[in-house]
């Protein structure tokens, strides 16, 4: 078989450089782009070292440990212990991403002839399996483990981050209480322009029960102003009924008809529009050990869904967060 050297060396050196740049990232650390093409190259190189059995010493266990060191120290310097570590562990877990990748691709590309070809049986009953990977086979796992790796640790830790700010919210309104998880957002400037309060916005799914299916479809279509007409084509539709002496049409049935409001805001486009909103009895909010209730608040209903990942149901105002 003949073995071509210097496409073993670039390979790995690709190999190595994009698992130490994946390895900076996920550590948030800032990258010499020369100092990592060094040491992908000494890594590149200890690869070559198994064509010579002389070095075959070099193959085990503790001197791979000691040359990930050096390739560590080499591509982002030393620091402190704690840096070192992590780097170290952050590399370890890329290129073990990227094998299991590697390893994923080579049997979904295998028949089942293929993989039982493989299969190698001793005479004491043990069997192993010869993993025969192309070199374009490393690569485009490697890369592609890296990819997903970098994807899946920055997703994780957006999540994570977004956590700190998720707390439970409880409403309480004629008696009734109401749970959903929140997230206690910043930017949320939204007040009510008349009284200066200050306006959460939930998910009417929480409210489905109690909330007239029209008024639900008008919220979903964005025009929530049309609730007003609703409400006075049903005040019109009872007063004509009393004049006539008779009941009138059933009036779509909403308990908190008193405690709404129309909150004008502006959407994404920039044009302007209206949330319809009820003024709950209080609204408690716990994160961790802390809570705090706010009863001059407003809560905001919208119709589509606040969250792609249902990670929260309503956005807090920060002024309801001391």
């Amino acid at each position: 078989m003949v073995v071509y050297v210097d496409i073993v060396f670039l390979t790995n050196f690709v190999l190595d450089f994009a698992m130490l740049l994946a390895a900076a990232k996920v550590r948030s650390v800032s990258p010499s782009y020369w100092r990592v093409g060094v040491a992908s190259a000494i890594g590149a190189s200890y690869v070559l070292l198994m064509f010579v059995p002389a070095l075959a010493v070099f193959y085990t266990f503790v001197v791979k440990c000691l040359f990930s060191a050096v390739m560590i120290m080499t591509a982002f310097g030393y620091k402190s212990f704690s840096r070192f570590a992590g780097l170290l562990a952050a590399f370890y877990a890329v290129n073990a991403a990227a094998a299991g990748t590697i390893v994923g691709f080579h049997y979904m590309l295998q028949s089942s002839n293929d993989v039982w070809s493989g299969i190698l049986f001793s005479q004491t009953g043990g069997y192993q399996y010869a993993l025969g990977v192309s070199l374009w086979l490393v690569a485009l796992g490697g890369a592609v483990g890296a990819v997903l790796f970098r994807k899946v640790n920055g997703g994780a830790k957006r999540k994570e981050k977004k956590a700190e700010f998720l707390a439970e919210v409880e409403i309480r309104i004629d008696g009734a209480s109401y749970r959903c998880t929140g997230l206690i957002d910043t930017g949320n400037h939204l007040y009510d322009p008349l009284t200066r309060t200050p306006v959460m916005v939930l998910e009417a799914a929480v409210w489905k029960d109690a909330i007239p299916k029209a008024w639900l479809q008008a919220i979903r279509a964005d025009e929530a102003d049309r609730i007003v007409q609703f409400l006075s084509e049903a005040d019109e539709a009872e007063t004509e009924a009393a004049a006539a002496g008779s009941e009138g049409p059933p009036r779509a049935p909403f308990p908190w008809r008193e405690r709404i409001r129309l909150v004008p805001y502006r959407g994404i486009n920039g044009s302007a529009r209206f949330m319809l909103a009820v003024k709950p009895d209080a609204v408690s909010i716990r994160q961790g050990e802390r809570e705090s209730t706010a009863e001059k608040v407003f809560v905001g209903i919208e119709g589509g869904t606040l969250s792609a990942d249902g990670t929260y149901q309503a956005i807090i105002h920060p002024a309801m967060v001391p």
